[in-house]
């Protein structure tokens, strides 16, 4: 009888050790919302209204110095989601396939397909014309997850050009395709309607709040299945049209939305690191609010319209917040909230009329540095100011999974600094954007390329970017190539006011960032 019960009694604790391991295999859920810059409560934002998203930050660690790899979705994303830089995917722009561009690319969902997990998505989570057709299919064990036509609320069907429910824009963009159809060219690009709009309708009469609820569902069959799981969900607002419920709006007065204090171009700042806001231009109610013009990089939009602007964005975030809301709770229900790491990220920032600049695609503050929040068992909440990189979070997954981390990964795992706020990893970021010369301009300088890529380094206290022509960081450095150079001091200018990098009281800062650049790139090559 002892026999037997010593033999039960070794089976049984063979058993818990199994179990245990089992257990060690925290799920993920991997939260991508696309175009949000740190407008957030747990950010500092005392307006915005994101009680979700601000009850992950106090699970988990609040990363409060996160910057981009590109400012363009992309380019950011096949950043983020390969954990290298765009030098290495070689996605520069938003028509570039990654797998075309560098056969070798591993996604982070791919390797973890490797390890054992179960993997899905819905929504955006890699850019549409950066991935295959089906999102990716080498990401994924489960087919991606899409809305049909059934699952928009009210019998309304999927949004016209995937963002209005309304059923003015909605004749008024069937119209624009008429027209386009007839005419090479018009006024108004086919598919772009109003920079907003606010109707009283659910959550899920939007793509944001169907793929919310496909996500849940997925979410309960991954945990049926008992499988460690990636959930990965993107969701595609505050992306303009500024759309969401007309509930979300109601959160918020116009007049309170704060308009940016600076908005000019920074005092000696090279024209070529603006743009003009382009992509805001397009919508069909910007050009009876703004001033621009095709010669410059000027938009100069009306106080209303920016308020308006705001509140929209605003609204927005409020709208996914309340999607993040649902993916919380569908865990918790699960009973698996503490036994999933959980991660949120904005692919950049967002220009919300400071440096006279909206959108997104440049060097700037605003565009580059982006939210970041992870959650994971054991790892006491709070916020660090350390720098961190969007190509951190890769191996920062892998460290917190137990797994071993690829060799070829730009980052550097995070976890250090969940565990202890105060320490570093890293003294800096690097992000890029590129740029191309008028003709007249390219002749002017005597190049042959009108090609230029602007790199930047973020530190603690400066912003170091050097704009070089016909130049990435697989090529061997050349002095010549420098176009124009800024550096911003934040200590002093926080808003970005002056590039300083001709004062001769910073000279020996510019030569200190010059050099960290120039091994930046030399560091590359490999």
């Amino acid at each position: 009888m002892k026999k037997i019960l010593s033999f039960f009694f070794i089976v049984f604790i063979v058993q818990l050790g199994i179990n245990a391991q089992e257990q060690k295999k925290p799920n993920i859920l991997f939260i991508a919302v696309d175009d949000l810059k740190p407008e957030l409560g747990c950010y500092g934002n005392k307006l915005i209204k994101t009680p979700n998203i601000d009850r992950l930050a106090n699970m988990g660690t609040v990363f409060l110095s996160n910057y981009c790899q590109q400012a363009v979705c992309g380019p950011t994303r096949a950043s983020l989601m390969t954990g290298t830089r765009p030098d290495v995917t070689k996605v520069w722009d938003l028509k570039t396939q990654m797998r075309v561009a560098n056969p070798g690319t591993l996604t982070l969902p791919q390797y973890l397909i490797s390890q054992g997990y179960a993997t899905a998505a819905t929504g955006k989570i890699y850019h549409a014309a950066c991935a295959d057709k089906k999102g990716d299919e080498l990401s994924w064990t489960v087919p991606y997850l899409k809305a049909k036509v059934t699952d928009y609320a009210n019998g309304l069907g999927e949004p016209a050009s995937k963002h209005y429910q309304s059923a003015k824009t909605k004749e008024m963009l069937a119209n624009q395709g008429k027209v386009a159809a007839e005419n090479e060219a018009t006024e108004t690009p086919a598919g772009r309607g109003p920079s907003t709009e606010c109707l009283d309708l659910p959550d899920n009469a939007y793509e944001d709040g169907v793929n919310a609820l496909l996500a849940k569902n997925q979410l309960i069959k991954f945990n049926a299945e008992g499988n460690p799981f990636f959930m990965a969900v993107g969701f595609h607002k505050p992306h303009l049209p500024f759309v969401s419920p007309k509930k979300y709006w109601d959160l918020y007065n116009r007049e309170d939305m704060p308009l940016a204090k600076f908005q000019e171009h920074s005092k000696n700042g090279p024209e070529i690191a603006y743009h003009n806001s382009n992509e805001l231009r397009n919508y069909s109610d910007i050009p009876d609010f703004a001033t621009f013009s095709d010669g410059n990089n000027h938009i100069g939009l009306k106080p209303e319209k920016q308020k308006e602007l705001i509140h929209g964005y605003y609204a927005a975030i409020s709208y996914i917040d309340a999607q993040v809301g649902i993916l919380l709770n569908t865990l918790d229900s699960l009973g698996i909230l503490n036994n999933t790491i959980i991660v949120l990220w904005g692919d950049h920032g967002w220009h919300l009329g400071d440096h006279d600049l909206w959108n997104k695609h440049t060097n700037f503050e605003n565009a580059t540095r982006s939210p970041l929040i992870i959650a994971s068992a054991g790892y006491k909440p709070g916020e660090t100011k350390s720098m961190t990189e969007h190509v951190d979070i890769f191996p920062t997954i892998c460290n917190l999974s137990g797994l071993p981390i690829p060799t070829q990964l730009a980052g550097k795992s995070l976890a250090p600094l969940m565990k202890n706020k105060k320490a570093s990893v890293k003294d800096m970021s690097v992000s890029q954007y590129p740029r191309k010369l008028k003709k007249e301009e390219m002749v002017k300088m005597g190049y042959s390329d009108n090609k230029i890529m602007g790199y930047t380094l973020r530190t603690d206290k400066y912003r170091f970017v050097m704009w070089m022509n016909s130049f990435n960081t697989k090529q061997l450095y050349d002095e010549k190539k420098i176009y124009a150079v800024e550096l911003y001091d934040y200590t002093k200018d926080p808003l970005e006011t002056v590039n300083v990098v001709n004062e001769e009281k910073y000279a020996s800062v510019y030569k200190e960032l010059k050099q960290k650049m120039i091994a930046f790139f030399n560091s590359q090559k490999d």
